[in-house]
């Protein structure tokens, strides 16, 4: 954005021009300030200030080069640039010679970190806890899908953040056929993404997922939970069951 204010009615020309090379900054980014003098006025520096709601919360100086062009940076960061919302930044030459230009700033939001446990329900009865630390989100629910060796959680993500998981071994894993550790995979909103294993002991694996702004449900899929067997495992055993019994009930039937 770039604005001048003419100092001579009389000429096509504008005495001071300023601009910035993009309309809107967000907290940490650098703010390239560059303009035009049609005429240096000799040992006099051009003074840049930034105001925010009619308080200055930047000043500096500096000359002109030679032909009159000019740049300066900034860095839109704290403790001066902490509110959001329109920054005016200003240049004079001498007296009287103004130019202003305005620019949108927006910080960066503090991201709160929570660390609890959630009661994860097993089928057909009991309960494991999977301690967890998120940033960024909140915790909705944590759900155990024996069929298909998941652990789903689901999330709110109004910022990007991480979700840091002890996944209790008993509970849920991810085995390779010898025994030894196998990656879990990790499925953001249904698709594959990576994650940090930072922590690995006999009780329990801790691993960390980033995640994006809007995600809803995190999917982490191993070899094994708990119970070992799934739905169709059951079945097959309930009807084991009932044959037992239905042979048994048969051989002890007192025919009359």
């Amino acid at each position: 954005m770039s604005s001048t204010i003419p100092v001579f009615a009389q000429s096509d020309i504008p005495f001071l021009t300023v601009k910035t090379d993009d309309n809107h900054y967000d907290e940490g980014d650098t703010i390239v300030i560059s303009g035009q003098v049609a005429t240096v006025i000799a040992d006099t520096p051009i003074i840049l200030q930034v105001w925010f709601e009619g308080n200055m919360i930047d000043i500096a100086q500096f000359f002109p080069a030679q032909d009159g062009s000019y740049s300066h940076t900034i860095i839109a960061e704290k403790p001066s640039w902490k509110q959001e919302g329109e920054y005016l930044v200003r240049v004079s030459h001498g007296e009287g010679n103004i130019a202003e230009t305005s620019i949108e700033f927006t910080p960066k939001k503090e991201i709160l970190e929570t660390k609890d446990s959630f009661e994860v329900q097993i089928p057909n009865g009991g309960t494991f806890d999977v301690e967890y630390s998120i940033r960024g989100g909140t915790v909705k629910d944590m759900i155990l899908i024996p069929d298909d060796y998941t652990l789903e959680i689901s999330i709110d993500a109004p910022d990007e953040g991480s979700i840091s998981l002890k996944l209790p071994r008993e509970s849920i894993d991810a085995e390779k056929p010898n025994g030894q550790d196998e990656i879990f995979i990790v499925l953001l909103d249904n698709v594959q993404f990576p994650y940090q294993e930072t922590e690995t002991n006999n009780q329990l694996r801790l691993i960390t997922i980033n995640f994006e702004e809007g995600t809803s449900i995190i999917e982490v899929i191993g070899t094994f939970v708990i119970p070992e067997f799934g739905s169709m495992v059951m079945v097959i055993l309930l009807i084991g069951i009932v044959s037992v019994i239905g042979i048994t009930k048969n051989k002890f039937q007192i025919k009359i």
